[in-house]
């Protein structure tokens, strides 16, 4: 059920402190850790503490929350120093691109140059 932690979600383990994360931020509703197989010499991933599969979900129930990742990935861009050199932020939505991980979020990319278009 969206919104409802998953046994067999990563993420929903990482939130719930049961698999170890390098985070960097947190807040009550968003947490942002580094990724373990990082594109670019940023790479932090801001996720909902709430599950919901995909972007596009999170954004039709709880577009509050929604709002509130794509907030906390500009303060991580900010703490980073990325603000002033730019940075991307990708949502990767269904397999077919890319998603690996069923619980949405979003991928902070920073410190090198970033192509257009992507992949």
């Amino acid at each position: 059920m969206a919104g409802e932690p998953q046994a067999d979600c990563l993420f929903c383990k990482i939130v719930a402190g049961e698999v170890p994360a390098t985070v960097v931020r947190e807040t009550e509703h968003v947490v942002a850790f580094r990724d373990i197989n990082p594109q670019a010499p940023t790479h932090v991933l801001v996720i909902p503490k709430a599950h919901y599969p995909d972007a596009a979900s999170l954004a039709a129930a709880a577009p509050h929350l929604a709002a509130e990742v794509l907030a906390e990935a500009g303060h991580v861009a900010a703490d980073e120093k990325a603000d002033g050199s730019g940075y991307r932020i990708v949502f990767n939505t269904g397999s077919g691109a890319g998603q690996t991980v069923f619980h949405a979020h979003a991928h902070l990319l920073a410190g090198r140059g970033l192509s257009w278009p992507p992949g």
